[in-house]
């Protein structure tokens, strides 16, 4: 739920930044969002055993890094919104987490007529 959660959140914030010319104070606050985002998608893929995804949403975390921003020129800032915001869009059905059974499910399960 937090994942799906951060990765509307991330899409919402990386429309914004391309729909708007935005300012520095804006652009501190989408790399923050979009990085805590990645680590938390980044969980998620490690959880499900997708290394690749893993990978993908590490080196978004790093590129959108507010701690040591990297200095790319403005126009790449352009592509790299619109590569994120497909990844994080992809994401919301590629890594969807299965469900599991409480112990109480487990033990109240109805039982399957066994076969004669």
């Amino acid at each position: 739920m937090t994942s799906r959660l951060m990765k509307w959140l991330s899409i919402a914030a990386l429309l914004v930044g391309l729909l708007a010319q935005s300012s520095t104070g804006y652009r501190i606050v989408l790399d923050l969002v979009v990085c805590v985002s990645a680590l938390v998608v980044l969980s998620q893929a490690l959880r499900t055993g997708k290394y690749l995804w893993g990978a993908c949403f590490l080196s978004i975390a790093v590129l959108f890094n507010p701690v040591v921003p990297l200095g790319l020129p403005g126009g790449m800032f352009l592509w790299l919104d619109l590569v994120c915001l497909a990844m994080f869009a992809v994401s919301l059905q590629a890594l969807k987490m299965k469900p599991t059974l409480s112990i109480e499910g487990i033990i109240r399960a109805p039982r399957l007529p066994e076969s004669l």
